[in-house]
């Protein structure tokens, strides 16, 4: 089972590194796909159906981007209806948006989105969502609504509990704030406002137990850091393609080694932990809520 978040194939880099995947490599593996392919749907399409050709079966669930209403084939959508859309071109190229299993292990896609900080308007997802009135207000609605997407498969998460193989959950937005750096540490201050649902959290580890477990693993995606950590008995882990200019500085990951095997074909898991540069930092440097200077790289450019 392999890995990848945050294709952005309207770059055309992301889109030519998919192309340059092998046809023949992948051809009895799987590949979970934790959202933000692209905003445009024929973009969308034509990503979803090369990865489907290299990979044996494909696992997605959405992300912001994906649910953008912007350009001409999207003015008579809503972000609902786009997400409907999604879901077609998935079900067509024969793409997996819903639980399933392949050779022991359980694969288990999370809608989610985040709590919404309705005094920061300045985030693009807000004039490129369109929503309902009724999921504007209160901040939580829509990412109760999305948690509330997850209830259709109910009967199938139940199996799974009392399952004793291997489970793997994943989501596109974030199910805990430790798996972002500190607000101080970032050049895009207000980013920790949009990246995570707390009804997440809880659906996951109704998946995985209250208490996690030694096996118990989820992708997540969104703010194209490059993370592995264990908190509470389960380990998040991040595996984002990104964007060109942030694949060129970043210190660890990339396509130098994505997509990312996260478990082979015996049912173990990637070895612990991945070296990346965030989740190594903060298993040495405790977080500090106090600590309200800016971080000298990021002072540096202010």
């Amino acid at each position: 089972v392999y890995a990848v978040s945050d294709l952005h194939t309207d770059y055309r880099e992301n889109l030519q590194w998919i192309v340059q995947l092998s046809t023949k490599l992948h051809q009895r593996d799987t590949l979970i796909v934790a959202g933000d392919v692209s905003d445009n749907l024929e973009t969308f399409k034509d990503t979803m159906r090369l990865l489907k050709e290299r990979f044996h079966r494909v696992f997605f669930v959405p992300g912001n981007h994906d649910l953008w209403c912007r350009g001409k084939e999207n003015k008579h959508l809503d972000s609902l209806g786009k997400l409907r859309e999604l879901n077609a071109i998935c079900e067509s190229l024969c793409i997996d948006t819903k639980p399933g299993k392949v050779c022991g292990v359980w694969i288990v896609p999370l809608l989610s989105w985040y709590h919404q900080a309705i005094s920061f308007v300045r985030c693009t997802d807000y004039h490129a969502c369109k929503w309902p009135d009724e999921l504007k207000t209160p901040d939580i609605a829509l990412a109760a609504y999305f948690d509330d997407l997850n209830s259709c498969n109910q009967q199938c998460l139940t199996e799974i509990r009392h399952s004793t193989e291997r489970v793997i959950t994943f989501s596109h937005f974030l199910p805990r704030p430790e798996l972002c750096p500190e607000k101080r540490m970032l050049f895009y201050p207000n980013l920790p406002k949009v990246i995570g649902s707390d009804f997440l959290e809880r659906r996951l580890r109704s998946i995985h137990g209250s208490s996690g477990n030694s096996g118990a693993l989820h992708v997540f995606g969104h703010t194209h850091f490059s993370w592995d950590a264990t908190v509470h008995g389960i380990r998040y882990l991040q595996a984002p393609l990104a964007y060109p200019r942030e694949r060129r500085r970043r210190v660890y990951g990339g396509e130098c080694w994505l997509p990312l095997c996260i478990c082979d074909s015996e049912g173990t898991l990637l070895p612990r932990p991945m070296p990346c540069y965030w989740s190594d930092y903060y298993r040495l440097n405790k977080r500090d809520p106090d600590n309200v200077v800016l971080a000298p790289w990021v002072a540096d450019l202010y």
